[in-house]
């Protein structure tokens, strides 16, 4: 992605970063060793309780904490921050990572990224009559807490829709380069764009009903609406990236490719397949590789979020 010095940085990115966030164990939370060989029972038992005396929830150490995001599947360090009673709300991830990286040029890189989506939405909201409330989004590392739960690294990027945050431990970008091979600067905007693609379903109102459906329905169903919130949020992704560039010429060879590279490479079943080693179709939150690709793309070729209504559509 073109960007230089006189690109400016969004004022809406709090670096918190090194700060404890309130975790009851200190700085970055309480982390436990899973490794290969899994913990065992008497280790969860003793894990168990001393997270039920911190208020915790001792079922997020094996769920993984709540859908939606970007998910990746778990490492081998996971820090089991969730607060006991977190919601389940749209917008909110699975696992992720905690590798070094470069952050300071990471920081700087994303607060452009955080600001082309301030002009993007903008210019769209004013088209239709609407104003375009930006989002803070929150860098932090291990753990910290929202309006939606205690954040912790493991979780990966995720939106919270009731402080209308996004928070990211950049050290998540490794690991999508890494673990995923998924590298490229417009596969890192990619996983901004689709957290903010999250805070657009909010502000039209989309998140709100869909939750209320969520509440009506089995874990399946609701489970294949998740799915078509997600999908969405890439179209979102895609169709900012399509304005973006049409604005201020951003992309260069290779990015389109790279995007589309990270949509693939963080599909259900890709990780499902990684982690278990088969697929269950009924378990998506997220949508297949083929259908974040088929989506994003949509977006990116059309640039109309009109053109994004997953919700109708038949076939994903």
């Amino acid at each position: 992605m073109r960007y230089d010095e006189k690109d400016r940085e969004s004022k809406n990115v709090e670096d918190h970063r090194g700060d404890s966030g309130g975790s009851p164990f200190g700085r970055g939370g309480m982390q436990i060793p899973i490794g290969r060989g899994g913990m065992s029972l008497t280790t969860i038992l003793i894990v168990g309780a001393l997270m039920l005396l911190f208020g915790m929830n001792p079922m997020d150490i094996l769920k993984g904490g709540a859908g939606g995001g970007i998910q990746l599947p778990p490492m081998s360090r996971v820090d089991p921050g969730a607060q006991g009673g977190q919601r389940d709300i749209p917008g909110l991830p699975g696992n992720g990572s905690r590798v070094e990286g470069n952050s300071d040029e990471m920081k700087t890189f994303v607060g452009r990224v955080l600001a082309d989506t301030e002009d993007v939405w903008g210019r769209v909201f004013k088209s239709f009559g609407k104003e375009y409330r930006e989002p803070k989004l929150i860098m932090f590392s291990g753990s910290y807490p929202t309006a939606c739960g205690q954040g912790v690294a493991a979780m990966g990027p995720f939106y919270c829709p009731l402080d209308q945050k996004v928070y990211i431990d950049l050290a998540f970008y490794e690991e999508l380069k890494r673990r995923f091979h998924a590298p490229g600067d417009f596969a890192q905007a990619y996983v901004v764009a689709h957290e903010v693609g999250h805070h657009v379903q909010t502000l039209l109102g989309i998140a709100e009903q869909v939750q209320r459906m969520k509440q009506r329905l089995s874990e399946r169903d609701a489970n294949q609406v998740q799915v078509r919130m997600e999908l969405q949020a890439d179209c979102f992704a895609g169709v900012w990236a399509a304005l973006n560039h049409q604005l201020k010429n951003r992309l260069q060879p290779g990015d389109i490719e790279s995007g589309l590279n990270a949509a693939q490479q963080i599909g259900d079943d890709m990780i499902q397949r990684q982690q278990t080693g088969r697929v269950v179709p009924d378990a998506f939150t997220h949508g297949s590789s083929a259908q974040r690709v088929k989506w994003f793309r949509k977006g990116m070729e059309i640039g109309q979020i009109q053109q994004c209504d997953t919700f109708n559509a038949q076939d994903l």
